[in-house]
């Protein structure tokens, strides 16, 4: 099949929908499709543009697997410091930008495009094209990007509100295929779109044979400085508003005299510069860069313990993609969320949770754990079954393959 996929970040991003898209292309082209990327240059975390590449539109050929993607990259407005307003000009950006390239692409005559929120300010012109080039369209939601907007108060409540929740409902019933990553995801993508035929679960996915080497000695940890006998705390990933590191740097603070615990934030993103001067009287706390994808296995496996914070309310509708790595690892993790989220359920039996924004419960949530070695390795262990069992990548992929495959035989 010829397929077209549509969206912001791509490769080199290391973290969030930017590496997901990146494998997920790879992997259809070393399955035999023809692929091609319209997105953005390189940004994410760090809302700047990643080293050697200009904020221009150019076409470049992208070598993954032993196979090439050609990839078109569209000019956007990244702000240094992004908020509400400044966050939504940024999305718009893009999707003005990336118009007369996609267009483009109606010479080409693909079978699908395949279009992937954030940003849903892409979906008018994804369904306009599919009209057009008369393929079949599918929208992949990696965020509810409205939900996570009022939830964090980014956006306040009100008629811009309604009129944007009505907008979206009317969007999503462009796509013949609307998809999103998790449970509580479609429960709330069946509550937007009453049309039960056109949507399905596609999760993130990780690969296994990344933690299938036992590490015997961790250069991480001794690259952290961490003895023999200290605990190591981690998060890794993106350090912006929605994941809420205050709490877990306080959790930091009440451990601040117990000797064996050390925490270390991997990671970039627009907070982190005001979090690491903030919290800076924390001799338990280390910031590191994010770490090459190659070593994403010994870094994780590195932990002792995974911490996994979240803003109250996020965690209802957000499934955080780097906890099926934490989980992969085999080590336990610990994450705020409230009973009954999407967190709370993948977690349940296989990780512990807290309450959202109790910094205390987190801090004796990771002692307790740290002191009862048996109940973390049992936790580690049951996390590493269900990810094997339900985000293997090959699995998760040949089964959207097939949903793919029929759907544009379906005729139009």
């Amino acid at each position: 099949m010829r397929i077209l996929i549509y969206g912001l970040n791509f490769y080199p991003e290391l973290t969030g929908v930017g590496k997901y898209t990146a494998e997920l292309a790879a992997w259809l082209a070393f399955r035999g499709h023809e692929v091609r990327m319209v997105c953005a240059p390189p940004y994410y975390p760090d809302w700047a543009l990643a080293k050697g590449y200009g904020n221009r539109r150019v076409r470049e050929t992208w070598s993954a697997n032993g196979t090439q993607i050609d990839v078109w990259r569209c000019p956007l407005l990244i702000p240094a410091r992004p908020n509400g307003i400044t966050r939504i000009l940024h999305l718009i950006s893009f999707a003005a930008a990336s118009v007369p390239t996609l267009f483009g692409q109606l010479r080409w005559n693909p079978d699908m495009i395949f279009a992937i929120a954030p940003t849903l300010t892409c979906a008018p012109a994804a369904v306009a094209f599919s009209k057009l080039a008369r393929c079949r369209s599918w929208l992949h939601i990696q965020d509810f990007e409205l939900d996570a907007a009022f939830g964090t108060k980014l956006l306040k409540q009100g008629y811009l509100a309604k009129l944007a929740a009505a907008l979206e409902r009317l969007l999503l019933r462009g796509f013949d295929r609307v998809s999103t990553i998790s449970d509580k995801m479609l429960e709330r993508l069946r509550e937007k779109l009453a049309r039960a035929e056109r949507i399905m679960l596609f999760p993130n996915w990780v690969d296994p044979d990344q933690f299938r080497r036992p590490v015997i000695e961790s250069l991480y940890r001794r690259e952290f400085g961490c003895a023999n006998d200290d605990v190591l705390v981690l998060y890794s990933g993106s350090i912006g508003e929605k994941q809420g590191l205050e709490i877990l740097l306080e959790a930091a603070e009440y451990l601040k005299g117990k000797s064996p615990f050390r925490f270390v934030i991997c990671g970039e993103g627009p907070t982190k510069a005001g979090l690491a001067k903030r919290y800076s009287h924390l001799p338990n706390v280390a910031w590191k860069p994010l770490q090459p994808p190659e070593r994403l296995g010994e870094l994780l496996q590195s932990a002792d313990i995974h911490a996994l914070p979240q803003k109250a309310g996020l965690a209802d509708f957000v499934m955080p993609s780097k906890l099926i790595g934490m989980m992969a690892s085999g080590k336990p993790v610990i994450a705020t969320a409230a009973p009954d989220t999407e967190i709370a359920n993948v977690l349940d039996g296989r990780g512990q949770i807290v309450p959202p924004g109790d910094a205390r419960a987190l801090a004796e949530a990771i002692e307790s754990l740290a002191n009862d070695p048996a109940r973390a390795a049992e936790l580690g262990k049951a996390g590493r079954v269900y990810v094997e069992k339900h985000f293997h990548r090959d699995r998760v992929l040949e089964k959207f393959e097939r949903e793919l495959i029929e759907l544009v035989r379906t005729p139009l």
